[in-house]
């Protein structure tokens, strides 16, 4: 009696033991069916580009002091740069003229031995806009304030423009790329797996203009007749991928 009940026993264990194991190997069979690498994939990219004029001009003004103290020439270089902004606040129009403060510091001059010797500090104001003669009228209006460069490029609707039509070039060219692609290895079609879009601004020729310490006098007249006329901007939008051939 007691050996029937440990057959019987073994047998439901025996049972158990190939059921866990059939489990397994149905598991690892469909994880590796899951792993399989899909065939007739192809990887390909695409470009758009649009060029076009650019229209933003960044004016930057600059004021540099020096003196024995570190707060003095703090204090200089603050009330030039309120002085500016005065000034430049009620020239402010929307879109073609804006103003802002920039950078700023005061930093240590050391002589032969190390020892600080005196302090010297910069301070910057921002002009920036699409009216790049009103710019300029403003920047030769500040006294005290030297045009330290310019920087040209797009403005956040040109830019945003562009690059929508730039887009929509890379993406027709992209599936007429893969439409192709697939009739020439003998498929009637395609159909989208993955795809990224990237965007990126390109000038051919730099358009940056330094002026360091320009005097006032001669500010006042270049900025009359200051050759600011811009270049070229061109925004490239790149399209990358993979296809199903089907």
């Amino acid at each position: 009696m007691q050996l029937r009940k440990t057959s019987a026993r073994f047998l439901r264990n025996s049972v158990g033991v190939v059921m866990f194991v059939g489990g397994a190997l149905g598991s690892g069979l469909a994880l590796a069916q899951s792993q399989e690498v899909p065939r007739n994939v192809v990887q390909l990219s695409a470009t758009g580009s649009v060029e076009v004029d650019q229209d933003w001009l960044q004016m930057r003004l600059a004021a540099t002091r020096d003196g024995n103290d570190a707060a003095s020439v703090q204090k200089q270089l603050q009330q030039a740069v309120d002085a500016a902004m005065r000034s430049l606040r009620p020239q402010v129009q929307g879109q073609n003229l804006q103003v802002s403060s920039g950078s700023f510091g005061v930093y240590p001059r050391h002589g032969n031995d190390g020892k600080i010797k005196g302090w010297q500090g910069r301070a910057e104001v921002l002009l920036e806009g699409k009216d790049f003669a009103r710019i300029t009228q403003a920047a030769a209006q500040i006294e005290g304030m030297t045009v330290a460069g310019m920087d040209f490029g797009l403005s956040k609707e040109g830019r945003a423009r562009v690059q929508e039509q730039a887009q929509a070039q890379a993406i027709d060219s992209f599936k007429a790329r893969a439409t192709q692609l697939a009739r020439q290895f003998g498929f009637s079609g395609y159909s989208l797996r993955e795809v990224s879009v990237n965007s990126q601004d390109a000038y051919p020729a730099p358009r940056m203009v330094r002026m360091n310490a320009m005097p006032m006098a001669a500010k006042a007249e270049a900025a009359d007749g200051m050759a600011v006329e811009a270049g070229k901007a061109q925004v490239v939008v790149n399209v990358a991928g993979s296809v199903q051939l089907q």
